[in-house]
């Protein structure tokens, strides 16, 4: 079972019922395993995090950067998220929200071949 803080279950709830237009323009194309038949969760709580997408078959996270991810403090506290999301073995891929709205199917085909070799 995925490591979680209890604390969270209400915020990640919040986030799911106010996703950014980016999160709910690539949810749309992801959810009910719309994507290679692999199921994925939204605003999943993960250790002391809340992970944007999450594909367990996959060990897969999909983090959708907005413009505070860019700033120093925002890159530095996304490295010890990084960090510790790889340490438990899962693999993190980032897009801007810039590539969400501007090449959707880019950002798409490369999550795909993220599912190529695992079965779901």
């Amino acid at each position: 079972m995925l490591p979680f803080n209890k604390r969270l279950k209400c915020f990640a709830r919040a986030l799911r019922r106010n996703m950014t237009d980016a999160e709910n323009r690539i949810w749309a194309k992801i959810r009910r395993k719309q994507l290679k038949g692999h199921q994925f969760y939204r605003q999943k709580n993960i250790g002391n995090y809340i992970v944007d997408f999450y594909c367990p078959a996959a060990n897969l996270i999909i983090e959708i950067d907005g413009g505070q991810h860019y700033s120093d403090e925002g890159l530095r506290r996304d490295a010890v998220r990084e960090k510790y999301l790889e340490h438990l073995g899962f693999e993190v891929i980032r897009f801007s929200d810039r590539d969400v709205f501007e090449n959707l199917e880019a950002v798409l085909d490369i999550v795909s071949d993220h599912l190529v070799s695992v079965e779901p």
